[in-house]
């Protein structure tokens, strides 16, 4: 028996020890690269987009500004969405001081609306001017909000996009 006489025992074990340690090598370095910064959610926030989508379906809608009544109850449905799409702007941490102030303005128009529709139901005429311009005021701000939110969501992101949100 020669001293350089390696067993077919040996290599396969030897072989497999070294596949084991690559693949250890190879996770780790894939933990390591994991827990960088670029975890950031997908540039253009899908599911913000699916949201203002259907808000913006929403808005499209028609209001019968004869009935403005009507259109107070789709201003309803609209507030749920729109306070929807804000949940989504917030736990991405995108607001920005347009949102802020289109939201504040959408807050201002809705007090009008429950306002001018307390005078409308005071005079029993649901067609009362103020009640009617109200109702016009709250759609406008929430097409604005619609606005802000857009231009938040398809803002890119800060610095190269690996930073956390």
């Amino acid at each position: 028996m020669t001293p350089f006489r390696i067993s077919h025992r040996r290599v396969r074990a030897g072989t497999i020890r070294a596949a084991a340690s690559m693949a250890s090598v190879a996770t780790l370095a894939a933990f390591a690269t994991a827990c960088r910064n670029d975890t950031a959610p997908a540039w253009g926030y899908p599911e913000l987009k699916a949201t203002l989508g259907s808000f913006s379906r929403a808005l499209d809608a028609p209001c019968d500004e004869a009935a403005p009544a009507t259109c107070a109850d789709e201003l309803d449905r609209l507030g749920t969405l729109a306070d929807l799409a804000l949940g989504e702007v917030l736990d991405h941490r995108l607001l920005d001081p347009g949102c802020v102030e289109a939201k504040t303005a959408l807050d201002r128009a809705r007090a009008l609306r429950a306002a001018a529709a307390g005078q409308a139901l005071a005079r029993r005429d649901p067609h009362h001017p103020p009640f009617r311009r109200a109702v016009v005021a709250e759609r406008l701000a929430y097409e604005r909000l619609l606005a802000a939110l857009e231009s938040v969501r398809t803002a890119p992101p800060p610095g190269d996009g690996t930073e956390p949100v």
